[in-house]
C-alpha cells in the first residue's frame, strides 16, 4: 500500500501536465523579459546613438532588477503564500514594460528594464517554490526537468518572435508584447493556480526573514551550489550579452538570421536539460555538474583557438553549441541540490538561488564588451566564458565538495 508523502503525489499525471505547462509559462516570463529584445541591440544603439557597452548594461540592469526581485518575492512567498506576490510582481513588470517602449533616453530606459527585472521575478521564484511545495526525491528531479522543458522553450522562441515583431514595429513594439505577456500571467494564476503553501505552514516555524536566510545559508553544499551556478549562468549570459554584436557584426547575420541561430543553439539547452534528467537516475548531480562543467570549457578554449585560426562563423558556432548544450546539464542539478534539504524555506533558497545566479551574472557579462572593445572577434566572449567555468569547477571541488554529498532519496 502506497502513501502519500508529498502534496503532489495525489495528483494525477493530466493534473501533473497543467502544473508543469503553467508553471513553465510563469518561470518564462524571466527568458522572455531577457532574450526578447536581443536583435533590437543594433537598432537601439543607432536609435539612442549610444555605444555598444552601454546597450549590454540595459541588459545588466535587468538581470540585476531580476535578482534583487527574488530576494524580495522569494521570502514574502514563504511567509504569506505564493500567489499574492506572483500576481504583484508581475504587475509591476507590466507597468515597467509599457515605460520602458514609451523611452526617449537611454538612462530611461535602464530605470524601467530595472523595474523589468523586479517584475518578473516573481515568476521563476514562486513557481520553483510551488513545484518543491508539492514534489519531492526523483519526482521533484523529474518535475523541475519538465518545467525546465517548457521554461527552455522561451529562449528558444524569444528572439524569434522578437526579430519577427521587428519586421513588423519599431524596437517599442518588444516592450509591449512584453506587457501583454504579463497581463497573462495574472489572469492565469488568478484562474488556474491555488495556493500550495497551506496557511498553517506559513508561520509554523515563526522564523523572520533574517532567520530565513541564515538557515538557508547555513549549508555549505547550498552555497557552493549558489557559486557554480552563478559561473554557470555568467558564462551563458557573456554569450546572450555579446552574441547579438558578434554574429550580426563581423558575421554579417541579420536579425531574423540571428533568432534563428539563437533557437537552435538554445535548443542545446533544452537537450541538456532532458538529458541531465534520466542521467541523475543513476548519477548524482554533483557528478553530473562536474562532468559537464569540463566540457563548458573545453569548448570554451576551443572557440578561444579557432578564433585565433581564423575559422570565422563555424569555428565559434559548432563549439559554442556544445558549451550552451552542457550550460543545460548544469541547470536541474543546482535547483536539486538547491531544494533538496531546504523544503521548508523553498521560497528563501529558490530566491537566493536566482538572486546570486543572475547577480553573477548580471556584474560580469559587461566585461566581454569592455574586452572586445567593439566585439570585432569571439575571442572576448570565450575569454569570460573560460574563465568563468574555470571559476565555477574551483568552486565545486572546495566548497561543494562532491564526495560529501548525500545520496537522493
Amino acid at each position: 500500500m502506497s502513501t502519500i508523502t508529498h502534496l503532489g503525489d495525489s495528483l494525477s499525471r493530466r493534473e501533473k501536465i497543467i502544473y508543469v505547462v503553467i508553471l513553465g509559462t510563469l518561470t518564462a516570463l524571466g527568458p522572455f523579459t531577457i532574450d526578447l529584445y536581443l536583435p533590437a541591440f543594433p537598432a537601439l544603439r543607432s536609435d539612442f546613438g549610444v555605444s555598444e557597452a552601454a546597450i549590454q548594461l540595459t541588459l545588466t540592469g535587468t538581470i540585476i532588477g531580476f535578482a534583487c526581485g527574488q530576494l524580495l518575492v522569494g521570502p514574502l512567498s514563504d511567509k504569506i503564500g505564493r500567489r499574492l506576490p506572483l500576481i504583484f510582481a508581475t504587475a509591476l513588470h507590466v507597468g515597467a514594460s509599457i515605460a520602458a517602449a514609451s523611452s526617449e533616453d537611454i538612462d530611461v530606459l535602464m530605470l524601467f528594464r530595472v523595474l523589468q527585472g523586479v517584475g518578473a521575478a516573481g515568476g521563476g521564484v514562486v513557481a520553483m517554490a510551488m513545484v518543491r511545495d508539492l514534489f519531492g526525491g526523483y519526482t521533484l528531479v523529474r518535475m523541475l526537468s519538465y518545467m525546465a522543458l517548457v521554461n527552455g522553450m522561451a529562449p528558444i522562441f524569444a528572439p524569434v518572435i522578437g526579430s519577427q515583431l521587428l519586421l513588423l514595429f519599431p524596437w517599442p513594439g518588444i516592450f509591449w508584447f512584453l506587457a501583454g505577456y504579463g497581463v497573462l500571467v495574472i489572469a492565469a494564476v488568478s484562474l488556474f493556480i491555488v495556493e500550495t503553501l497551506p496557511r498553517e505552514n506559513r508561520r509554523r516555524s515563526g522564523l523572520t526573514v533574517l532567520q530565513r536566510y541564515r538557515t538557508v545559508l547555513s549549508d555549505r553544499i547550498f552555497i557552493g551550489i549558489l557559486l557554480v551556478g552563478g559561473m554557470n549562468f555568467s558564462g551563458l549570459f557573456s554569450y546572450l550579452s555579446a552574441s547579438p554584436f558578434l554574429f550580426q557584426g563581423p558575421y554579417g547575420l541579420s536579425e531574423q538570421q540571428y533568432g534563428l541561430l539563437f533557437a537552435v543553439n538554445s535548443l542545446g539547452i533544452v537537450a541538456g536539460v532532458q538529458i541531465s534528467a534520466r542521467v541523475l537516475r543513476r548519477v548524482g548531480p554533483q557528478w553530473v555538474i562536474a562532468t559537464a562543467t569540463v566540457v563548458q570549457l573545453i569548448m570554451a578554449m576551443l572557440i578561444i583557438a579557432f578564433d585565433q585560426l581564423g575559422l570565422g562563423f563555424w569555428g565559434t558556432a559548432v563549439p559554442l553549441w556544445f558549451y550552451i548544450m552542457a550550460t543545460g546539464f548544469i541547470f536541474p542539478c543546482v535547483q536539486v541540490l538547491a531544494l533538496i534539504n531546504n523544503g521548508a524555506q523553498a521560497g528563501t533558497a529558490a530566491s537566493l538561488l536566482g538572486a546570486v545566479t543572475f547577480g553573477t551574472a548580471g556584474l560580469i557579462s559587461p566585461l566581454v564588451g569592455l574586452l572586445g572593445e567593439g566585439i570585432e572577434s569571439a575571442t572576448p566572449m570565450a575569454l569570460v566564458m573560460a574563465t568563468c567555468i574555470a571559476v565555477g569547477v574551483l568552486f565545486l571541488w572546495t566548497v561543494v565538495r562532491p564526495r560529501t554529498v548525500p545520496a537522493l532519496q
